[in-house]
């Protein structure tokens, strides 16, 4: 697939995923707001209000500067650049939140279908952060950021969904693709361990922990699914998402383990790859 193509489709799941969650904001009551979510500190204000900023400096809105203090939720730089769009949005009604969304996604959704990027390997003008992201990391992060965060809100105020969603296959996928770094570096699996993730609607992959030539443990995507491999974990859609999102842990029985019952568990524990 050509650049373009991948990157314009990343593109229409980026969109198809603002107009999602915008949507499920749209079904919050005035009283749920201050809900918190999975996400320490914030609140289903501050999700929203987070996103409204990252969307307003890809659209083209001048960087936004915050006194931000120091809250005890908050670590490392880009935790400390993410809580500006929250801190500069308290006093800001949830209707102008969902409304400054839905025109900054539209004035950058235009630009970027009239301008579509083709180089994946380029870097944009405009980025939140000083990031150095390509187009492709910043076009493909985009719809899982964003699907992730209505998730969040989702289960804050109860009003589950979404599963089924082209963002929602995306970020399955793309999360799907850290696993054999998850068992090899997270897990500390022994070189020779075979590993097996199955998440409901996405296609199973088998990793085997090998050594490179520097010497190190590294995940390696098996071309098959091993019949027999050291350990398997399988479990559905949602309960991937909030292991890999490290939002919470798995409810009781989400996760089928087979093969080492104290590896797979280990693999659970540790399977986060996204704040």
């Amino acid at each position: 697939m050509s650049d373009a193509k991948r990157l314009a489709g990343y593109v229409e799941t980026w969109w198809q995923a603002v107009q999602d969650f915008v949507a499920v904001l749209e079904q919050v009551p005035d009283e749920q707001w201050t809900t918190p979510t999975d996400l320490a500190g914030w609140d289903v204000k501050a999700v929203a209000a987070h996103t409204a900023h990252l969307e307003s400096r890809l659209a083209g809105e001048p960087e936004e500067t915050a006194d931000i203090g120091e809250p005890p939720h908050v670590t490392g730089l880009m935790g400390l650049y993410t809580e500006i769009g929250v801190v500069n949005r308290r006093d800001t009604p949830p209707s102008d939140i969902v409304a400054e969304i839905r025109e900054v996604t539209r004035r950058r959704h235009e630009h970027l279908l009239a301008d579509p990027p083709t180089d994946g390997r380029a870097r944009p003008e405009v980025i939140f952060g000083g990031v150095p992201w390509t187009w492709e990391l910043l076009l493909r992060n985009r719809p899982l950021d964003v699907w992730m965060h209505e998730q969040d809100v989702r289960r804050a105020v109860g009003l589950p969904g979404g599963m089924h969603s082209d963002a929602a296959q995306h970020t399955a996928d793309y999360l799907i693709g850290s696993f054999g770094f998850i068992v090899a570096k997270k897990a500390s699996a022994p070189v020779g361990t075979t590993a097996v993730l199955a998440v409901e609607g996405s296609p199973v992959l088998g990793f085997e922990v090998v050594t490179t030539d520097e010497g190190k443990a590294r995940g390696q995507l098996l071309p098959d699914v091993p019949d027999e491999a050291t350990v398997r974990l399988s479990m559905d859609r949602e309960t991937f998402v909030v292991l890999a999102g490290g939002r919470r842990p798995a409810a009781a029985g989400a996760v089928t383990i087979e093969g080492d019952l104290e590896l797979g568990t280990r693999i659970a524990s540790v399977m986060a790859t996204t704040p």
